[in-house]
């Protein structure tokens, strides 16, 4: 909160809000559509890791699922997080905790993959990028960080002494298991494997769309391939613990490495609020699922 509040001194609040006219109007409806289309296509990305699990559940009730996280994470005070919500509605309707506790880890995971790996990409599309001094340096540090911890993540679940052995337990050890689980299951199915990451790319790509969006109804002069380079290295960064909902991090951030290219403190908070803003927007729409809560798995008759 101490990003948000040094920013904030220097921000106009006039400023934060786009100019109201008709095209503006439309590239923030655009922003909207793009966010839910982004929560659908990350409930099949949760769909492809569940297959992965043999585990069969339609995309409408994912989404319903995802939605309701969300709303959770965004609106209720409740020490409920939105991952274990997605995960005791899903045991509860398959009957089974272990698959679905493992597919949210492991979809969790697949998007520490897809969002350095876009970062690199956007830097070698634009070479400009790659001039910008601690801006490119801290979006491939931050990239290359979390590749090199996933790595070694990966490579210890994968370790048969130590992820089988965790396999079923509680706490960090069964996150640990999780991850072997989903790793031994990917090496025999790697088409799978594909297609979690392939999903992963484009639920990325269409929240980088929606980001653009919003830039372009602020009027902020940032292209496309600063968006793909700059804003993955923003979500990972803004999901450090320290702030409810990433707030000031992501400003800050924003900030950070969007300067170099002419972008203001006003028009970096005025994006990280507008980003925050149409995810909250968004949210609502799970509302009817969470109350509606989850069915459950009807035991079989004796």
């Amino acid at each position: 909160m101490v990003i948000a509040v040094v920013l904030s001194r220097r921000v106009q609040l006039s400023h934060l809000l786009p100019h109201r006219n008709a095209e503006n109007t439309a590239l923030l409806i655009g922003a909207l559509a793009f966010t839910f289309v982004g929560i659908v296509l990350s409930a099949f990305r949760w769909q492809r890791v569940l297959a992965t699990l043999d585990v069969t559940v339609s995309l409408f009730r994912l989404t319903r699922h995802y939605l309701a996280s969300l709303f959770v994470g965004n609106f209720l005070p409740s020490t409920v997080g939105g991952d274990v919500l997605r995960v005791t509605r899903l045991g509860a309707e398959t009957g089974d905790s272990a698959a679905p506790f493992a597919s949210v880890v492991l979809e969790r995971l697949s998007g520490w993959i897809v969002l350095p790996g876009l970062t690199f990409a956007g830097l070698a599309m634009n070479p400009t990028l790659r001039t910008l001094g601690r801006a490119t340096a801290l979006a491939t540090f931050v990239g290359a960080t979390t590749l090199i911890a996933l790595g070694a993540v990966l490579v210890a679940a994968a370790h048969p002494k130590i992820g089988a052995r965790m396999s079923g337990a509680e706490g960090w050890k069964r996150f640990t298991g999780a991850i072997h689980l989903g790793v031994d299951r990917f090496r025999r199915r790697p088409i799978l494997a594909l297609e979690v990451i392939a999903a992963g790319v484009v639920y990325q790509l269409s929240v980088l769309i929606f980001v653009f969006l919003a830039a372009k109804a602020l009027e902020i002069p940032v292209g496309f391939t600063a968006i793909l380079t700059f804003f993955p290295a923003v979500a990972i960064v803004q999901t450090l613990p320290v702030t409810i909902g990433g707030l000031g991090v992501r400003e800050g951030a924003l900030y950070l490495f969007l300067h170099p290219l002419g972008v203001t403190s006003d028009q970096a908070i005025s994006l990280g609020v507008v980003v925050y803003a149409c995810t909250l927007i968004v949210s609502l729409a799970g509302a009817p699922a969470f109350a509606a809560g989850g069915k459950r798995k009807v035991p079989a008759s004796t």
